[in-house]
């Protein structure tokens, strides 16, 4: 599965100056390199494009990697809420959004990202495009909490659904979230609220449209 991926991303990854100053910027400052692949970051811009989605939500933002994939699909008519736990992360990806032309685009929520999802819906807001890449283990609540705040029709992406490949496979090395991916993928593709499937890109991509 490494050496399809690695060709998905030659291929279909692209050079991209300001998503590879992105990622220096995160080894710079320490952060673990675990932003989504070349090739899943395209896949989200076109995804948000084909969606026509424009009011955008994202738990996890790291260094602002996936912002910018996401943002690019909104062009200049969107704007993405980002759910990032540290203040650190938040504060750099606010700076790589800036530089990449999306900064008046962006609000970066710090803390536990559950809290968020909660203040988000006393305050009635709804989004019609949610990408998931954070803690594993708080992923089914998170897809419960997006739900409840999706716009009939809205897209939900979660990222590492395929734990390295480790959910399909009895016998690669275990991850420590393998079973909670396999648990997540079991319940995106039996809910009732989500039409659902997975793309085997990066490290796997659940996509769900949340039924009106």
């Amino acid at each position: 599965m490494k050496k399809i991926n690695e060709y998905v991303d030659e291929v279909f990854g692209g050079h991209d100056p300001v998503l590879e100053e992105v990622r220096e910027s995160i080894r710079k400052n320490g952060m673990p390199s675990i932003s989504v692949s070349p090739s899943s970051g395209r896949l989200l811009t076109m995804l948000v494009q084909i969606s026509g989605a424009r009011k955008i939500l994202e738990i996890g933002a790291l260094g602002g990697y996936s912002g910018i994939c996401l943002a690019r699909g909104f062009g200049s008519g969107g704007r993405l809420t980002s759910l990032e736990l540290k203040e650190e992360y938040a504060e750099l990806a606010g700076r790589n959004l800036e530089r990449a032309g999306f900064g008046g685009q962006v609000g970066y929520m710090t803390g536990p990202a559950l809290e968020s999802l909660r203040e988000l819906a006393d305050k009635g807001e709804r989004f019609d495009f949610f990408f998931i890449d954070a803690d594993k283990e708080s992923y089914h609540d998170y897809l419960e909490a997006c739900i409840r705040i999706a716009k009939p029709g809205a897209l939900i992406v979660a990222d590492n659904v395929l734990a390295r490949g480790s959910v399909a496979d009895p016998d690669s090395e275990q991850r420590r979230y393998t079973e909670t991916m396999r648990t997540f993928n079991k319940k995106v593709a039996a809910h009732l609220r989500l039409e659902s499937t997975l793309i085997p890109t990066g490290d796997g991509l659940t996509l769900s449209r949340v039924k009106g």
